[in-house]
């Protein structure tokens, strides 16, 4: 099949969960620099969280660039995929709200995790079926940036329990990881 579909889809769905989140971002009732003080908790979740979007979005991205077609697992993965990443929203604005608190900072990292895992799923499934000889395959090798990635998001949860702020620091250092665009497809698709 081919991959089209599934790629304009998959960017509507990037596209609308960047939206909702937006408009999760309410003005303030005042007119001064402290009345945004309030909001400040709310606006660092969304940058957080758009960030994490727009990671998805370009590797999304990158690995359909490696894909020449598509079958129904994969679709079904991506669609998995693209449920959880639907979640993002929910949890960045119950956790923007509640200033950071417990129990949205656990659940927020839940959802990564299993974004991760979601990410490798689909993954999985492109390189089954495109081959281990794949330019997809070569590129992912290993993904020692997932899996540290994976290890991260569990610490987090883990951390999440003892201070949130060891969370969200665990948060920003895999948006840090993945911000520089992963290379790794780009060079083998330009071999």
């Amino acid at each position: 099949m081919n991959k089209g579909r599934l790629e304009a889809f998959s960017d509507g769905v990037f596209a609308i969960i960047i939206t909702i989140m937006v408009l999760e971002l309410k003005v303030p009732a005042g007119n001064s620099l402290k009345s945004l003080q309030p909001m400040l908790p709310i606006f660092l979740s969304y940058l957080i969280s758009f960030i994490y979007v727009g990671i998805y979005w370009n590797n999304h991205h990158h690995t359909m660039q490696a894909t020449k077609s598509v079958n129904g697992n994969i679709l079904w993965a991506n669609m998995h995929l693209l449920f959880w990443l639907s979640l993002i929203p929910f949890a960045t604005a119950w956790m923007g709200q509640n200033h950071f608190a417990q129990f949205p900072v656990t659940l927020y990292g839940i959802i990564l995790i299993i974004n991760a895992f979601a990410y490798t799923i689909l993954t999985v499934q492109l390189i089954k079926h495109h081959g281990k000889d794949s330019v997809l395959a070569k590129a992912i090798g290993d993904d020692k940036k997932g899996k540290i990635s994976i290890l991260c998001y569990t610490l987090s949860i883990a951390s999440s329990w003892i201070n949130t702020n060891i969370s969200i620091g665990f948060f920003v250092l895999v948006a840090c990881i993945w911000f520089i665009p992963d290379k790794r497809i780009e060079k083998q698709i330009l071999k």
